[in-house]
């Protein structure tokens, strides 16, 4: 039988506040266990929160990239359970008054646009970390009362890769406002996922499960497969689907059950008599909106109007706010649009990922982007050299002008400069120029490098290749 996916994702983001959400503890990641708590976030008798503005921005300006309407009267409330990872008892979240709601994000699918719902953006506070060891389980506190935004999508997404689709383009879009590192392995980015199939045609939602403990987004992707496979599997035995929260075992590459799902009314929910409710005004809303950047979905569209394919764009785009600017910039200054982006993407970024930053931040300058893209297009050096002069130009912060000349790497394209090397090539190779006579084309491409390393890398090979070819044939 046919069924239909549907999953919904909930998404947990720290902001990146210097102080947490009710206190003055400082939100510094990696510092020694428990050393930045305090009487508030530990939830000890008379002490009260104190909501940090910054947060309150912060949060704003996310639901409004993601095209939210934000509410003007907005309140805390009180989650109880027990945890013991939860000092109080309870989390400051938000219920029935969030900060926000209604929003979408429009994804890319197989060539088209699908509009995901975002059923509310709402502001809470993060929870400890337990570290499991071998005899017992200790609780760091560190992270407890960390501001955290919780982005709760419409069930409208239909496979797994559609959920990817939409976590990249989410974390895109928050990298651009800055707010947050989105960072996954520090746990400033966290999802969870809501699935359930159901008959074709049906309009009744199936009996959902929840999937925690991804630590990325194909591990999103790899989870939401199996429960696909899972549920599927059971309702064709005629067999219930229980409505649990299942745990993803990367190693084993499935789910396994952890407990059955809480519903709301589990967590006696009620308005948090320590703070007061908020009112955001319309000039609060429109000084905020004025801070947001261009967004992902609009630098894709400029660098397409620039001349980058859709692809390129694309990959460009998720780089980073600062690095789209300068392909931007890149684009508009040089002609050969597929030769800034394919450089960026796969010598400059690959370079800034081994180094562990962006590629601004790179020792190049705007215009040795330039320069060196001079050099390949009129041919003067290989792309062989090109490489090797740019890893000079990131080590030494030299022009490429200044390597080339230095380390005389023009490449030569002169046939007669390069007659002695090739003559050499084909008497030391007679089994390469046999198996090209017979019809092997590749056999003239082995010759070509031969050449090239005779060269060190300088000769043209094109040229070489032309050369050769015509020696070939009339030999």
């Amino acid at each position: 039988m046919d069924y239909e996916t549907v999953i919904g994702l909930e998404v947990h983001l720290h902001l990146k506040t210097k102080t947490k959400a009710f206190c003055g503890c400082s939100t510094e990641f990696g510092r020694e266990p428990n050393s930045q708590a305090c009487p508030v976030c530990l939830g000890f008798p008379g002490s009260l929160p104190v909501f940090n503005k910054v947060a309150l921005d912060y949060a704003i300006k996310v639901a409004l990239a993601l095209n939210c309407k934000v509410e003007e009267y907005t309140k805390f409330d009180r989650k109880n359970y027990f945890y013991p990872d939860l000092p109080k008892n309870y989390q400051i979240s938000q219920y029935d008054l969030p900060l926000s709601r209604n929003g979408f994000l429009d994804i890319e699918i197989d060539g088209k646009t699908k509009r995901i719902g975002i059923t509310r953006v709402h502001m809470e506070e993060d929870a400890g970390k337990l570290i499991h060891q071998e005899e017992v389980s200790l609780v760091d506190f560190n992270r407890a009362g960390v501001p955290l935004l919780e982005i709760v999508s419409e069930p409208d997404m239909n496979s797994p890769q559609e959920a990817y689709e939409y976590l990249t383009l989410l974390k895109n879009t928050i990298e651009y406002l800055d707010v947050s590192d989105c960072d996954m392995e520090k746990g400033s980015l966290r999802c969870d996922a809501n699935i359930s199939l159901r008959k074709k045609g049906a309009k009744e939602l199936g009996v959902k499960t929840e999937l925690k403990n991804m630590n990325s987004f194909k591990a999103v992707r790899d989870a939401l497969s199996y429960e696909v496979e899972r549920q599927t599997e059971l309702l064709d035995k005629q067999e219930p689907i229980i409505q649990d929260t299942r745990l993803w075992d990367e190693k084993e590459m499935k789910t396994f059950s952890m407990r059955t799902k809480e519903g709301a009314q589990d967590y006696r929910y009620f308005p948090e008599p320590d703070l007061p409710p908020f009112i955001i005004t319309k000039d609060k809303i429109e000084e905020i909106k004025k801070t947001i950047p261009t967004l992902p979905k609009e630098k894709k569209q400029e660098l397409i109007r620039l001349g980058a394919s859709a692809t390129s764009a694309g990959t460009l785009v998720s780089y980073g706010l600062e690095d789209v600017d300068l392909a931007i910039e890149l684009a508009n200054s040089y002609s050969n649009k597929k030769l800034v982006a394919d450089w960026l993407i796969n010598v400059a970024s690959p370079t800034a990922s081994t180094l562990k930053c962006s590629i601004t931040k790179l020792n190049v300058k705007d215009k040795y982007y330039i320069e060196l893209f001079e050099y390949i297009d009129k041919q003067l050096i290989s792309n062989l050299t090109a490489k090797a002069v740019w890893e000079e130009v990131v080590k030494t912060g030299k022009s490429p002008s200044e390597i080339i000349k230095e380390k005389n790497l023009v490449q030569i394209s002169d046939e007669s400069a390069l007659e002695k090397d090739i003559e050499e090539v084909i008497k030391e190779n007679p089994k390469s120029v046999e198996a090209f006579k017979s019809g092997k084309e590749n056999a003239v491409m082995f010759l070509v490098g031969q050449v090239m390393k005779k060269t060190k890398g300088k000769a043209n090979p094109k040229i070489v290749q032309e050369v050769l070819r015509r020696r070939l044939a009339n030999a």
